[in-house]
């Protein structure tokens, strides 16, 4: 059974009831990261949230960050780093960054998000492309998934397998659904112990890196942070793997096993 949550409804209630206080995640939550390329470590990545200031109000401003390391960096240096500047109460981003350098290509692209303006509809300037006008209550990125940990998937406890959650994004300045299928539970071995996961595969298109809609994973954990905990890339050249390491700042305990 599929299942279409209606963003705009959920922030009108987050607006009134919120008052700031996440349930699932806490500014000065970082977790760190290892990449590999199959049996080969080609680098690593933060995700980090911070307490900031925009236009002369408290945000939370959290940064995903992704490089090569050794080997690989050697063969072909990437370094991405993902911001977004969230607003506390509606945990809707007002600020986006996106700081991309792969190989020889490089973009770096700033967009400003203005919820209020306008009722009916979302008002985007960025950088590259200037004005869009977007549904009400948009994500950027990284914004949308501290709104599923945080108001999704603490809600969705029954969830059954199949089930699909949409959230509509604002990525490369255009429309972006993360439409996420839930798998099931898997229990996910890591440096930090063994931790229960929820499993869901954002749908994804196929053609020239995918061949199925199913070669992205996500896991979160089955515990009251639902922290990303890995993610994997299958693509034409092989799998790429993100797997938690270390972690710091969380609101409860993560629910690992050690045995």
């Amino acid at each position: 059974m599929k299942r279409f949550f209606c963003i705009t409804g959920i922030v009108l209630i987050i607006s009134t009831f919120a008052k700031g206080q996440a349930v699932s995640y806490k500014v000065g939550e970082k977790v760190t990261y290892t990449i590999h390329y199959g049996f080969i470590t080609a680098g690593s990545g933060t995700l980090e949230l911070k307490s900031d200031s925009f236009n002369g109000r408290e945000v939370w401003h959290s940064k995903l960050s992704a490089r090569t390391t050794g080997m690989a960096e050697a063969l072909f240096k990437v370094l991405d780093i993902y911001e977004s500047f969230i607003d506390s109460v509606t945990e809707l981003p007002v600020k986006s960054i996106r700081n991309i350098h792969e190989g020889r290509y490089k973009k770096y692209n700033v967009v400003l998000f203005d919820h209020k303006t306008r009722a009916d509809s979302s008002i985007l300037t960025s950088d590259l492309t200037g004005i869009h006008i977007a549904p009400p209550g948009i994500h950027d990125i990284i914004s949308c998934f501290y709104f599923f940990r945080n108001h999704i998937l603490p809600i969705d406890s029954n969830l059954k397998k199949g089930e699909l959650t949409t959230i509509t994004t604002w990525f490369c300045d255009e429309l972006y659904p993360i439409r996420l299928r839930y798998i099931g539970t898997d229990e996910i071995k890591t440096k930090v112990g063994k931790i229960k996961c929820y499993k869901f595969n954002p749908v994804t298109e196929t053609g020239r890196l995918f061949k199925t809609e199913e070669d992205v994973s996500f896991w979160f954990s089955a515990d009251k942070n639902f922290l990303p905990v890995k993610v994997r890339f299958d693509i034409f050249v092989g799998a790429f793997t993100c797997e938690i390491v270390n972690y710091e700042g969380l609101v409860y305990p993560l629910g690992t096993n050690n045995k």
